[in-house]
């Protein structure tokens, strides 16, 4: 607690204030002191001394009303405690001394130090509300971004997205390539299994036919359309013209296309067990539609067509000539596209027929072989298996 300080630097002994309100008749005699003792120092009331008027009948001297005690809390509870006046000090009403009470004192809040404990909250006036207005302009100016500043960030934005477009494109084709690899089994998968039940391929009699016996049989190469194909395909026995589709209706045990067409299974002819062997997506394609698709949906079109997740068709080769040295496919039996040293070829192939591997007669060790053109779409015979347009094609047996 700090007393009264006299503002000329004395002692609270030596303070002029109690002897001049008694010089200016608003305290009795100087035996009477007032004594306020602070709790707050950074609170500082005026104090208000009023003379009171005359008493009544009775000569007693009622209290000037006053505010109530403020009691302070939170952590400072213990240093802002209730101010009071000392009752010894014979100044407030029902002291023992008659005399304390001629006078009567009221503390009030001075209107220029506004107590925050206070719960009351006086209205700001209109330069205090501009004062605010302006401090808030200020920080939302603070906080905008410049022209310059703009252009810097969206230049680092696109610089960035073309930095990982690249990256994105190569996870995109790798998930694609997956699920390549993925229908191709599943292709693979059905087509043994039909061969198991039945003792035969997939084949209409016509195909069969084609393939003489001796020879295996391709189809897929010819799809409708195919993109940028730049070789010279062979016309040799077991070539089919035709697309994947008739394989596919039989494996899939469809007696009418997407479209509504007539398949060469009609009445279960090619699958007298009714049994899906193949399942696939059905995609909606319409390879008629005008204009043409440059890269149709995968799945299974309304011509029932399999296309892999670039469009391009599946490309299925079957052994059937039942030759136990191997499986020969239409495009990878070529000695330009898997030769890679004398009877070994790329990508697990063998040439067991000619001992320097000079002939195409490459082989593949299983009954069926299934792949596709791969993102970039393309085949070329005059290009390794592994290099160029050949090296992202998608094979079942690699």
């Amino acid at each position: 607690m700090r007393p009264f300080q006299n503002r000329h630097g004395g002692s609270p002994a030596e303070s002029r204030c109690p002897v001049w309100f008694e010089n200016s008749g608003f305290l009795p005699p100087a035996a009477n002191t007032l004594r306020v003792d602070w709790h707050d120092c950074a609170w500082s009331p005026a104090i208000v001394v009023q003379k009171p008027a005359a008493g009544g009948p009775d000569g007693v001297i009622k209290p000037l009303p006053g505010r109530r005690p403020i009691r302070h809390t939170g952590c400072r509870s213990k240093q802002l405690n209730t101010m009071k006046m000392n009752k010894t000090s014979g100044l407030m009403p029902g002291a023992s001394d008659p005399a304390a009470r001629r006078a009567a004192v009221s503390i009030i809040h001075h209107p220029s130090s506004i107590n925050p404990l206070s719960p009351f909250v006086p209205r700001p006036s209109s330069l205090a509300t501009d004062s605010i207005r302006n401090s808030q302009f200020a920080i939302r100016n603070f906080a905008a971004f410049t022209l310059i500043e703009l252009l810097v960030v969206i230049s680092i934005i696109a610089i960035l997205a073309a930095m990982l477009l690249p990256v994105l494109s190569k996870v995109k084709d790798t998930a694609k390539k997956k699920q390549a690899q993925i229908e191709e089994q599943a292709i693979v998968t059905a087509i043994q299994a039909y061969d198991q039940d039945y003792g035969r391929f997939p084949l209409t009699k016509a195909e069969q036919a084609s393939t003489f016996g001796t020879n295996d049989f391709t189809t897929g190469l010819i799809p409708n359309p195919q993109p940028k194909v730049t070789w010279t395909m062979p016309n040799p026995p077991g070539y089919s013209v035709d697309n994947n589709s008739n394989v596919v209706a039989i494996l899939m045990d469809l007696t009418a296309y997407p479209d509504a067409s007539p398949t060469p299974n009609a009445n279960h002819q090619y699958n007298p067990k009714s049994i899906g062997y193949l399942t696939a997506k059905l995609s909606g394609y319409n390879p008629s539609s005008l204009p043409p698709s440059p890269q149709p949906p995968g799945g299974v079109d309304n011509t029932g067509v399999y296309r892999d997740p670039w469009g391009n068709p599946y490309v299925i080769t079957m052994n059937t000539s039942y030759n136990v040295q191997g499986c020969s496919d239409l495009f990878y039996s070529q000695k330009t596209v898997s030769q890679n040293n004398g009877q070994s070829g790329y990508n697990g192939l063998f040439n067991p027929v000619e001992a320097n591997g000079n002939g195409d007669h490459f082989l593949y060790h299983g009954k069926v072989m299934v792949w596709s053109a791969g993102p970039n779409r393309q085949i070329d015979a005059a290009d390794p298996a592994n290099d160029n347009d050949n090296k992202d094609n998608v094979l079942s047996w690699k």
